[in-house]
């Protein structure tokens, strides 16, 4: 019995860490293209008319 539930555990834990260093992996990317983006409406600041 404490056998599985260390089983489970372990998979759990290990499922978790990944899902971990996707979203950092995943908030990074955005971050850069949300900062480019960014960057890229500063440069053209002076031609954009509201």
């Amino acid at each position: 019995m404490g056998e599985k539930i260390y089983k489970t555990m372990k998979s759990v834990g290990a499922f978790n860490i990944v899902m971990g260093i996707l979203i950092i992996v995943v908030g990074i990317a955005v971050g850069v293209l949300v900062i480019a983006n960014g960057a890229k409406l500063i440069k053209d600041k002076s031609e954009l008319i509201f």
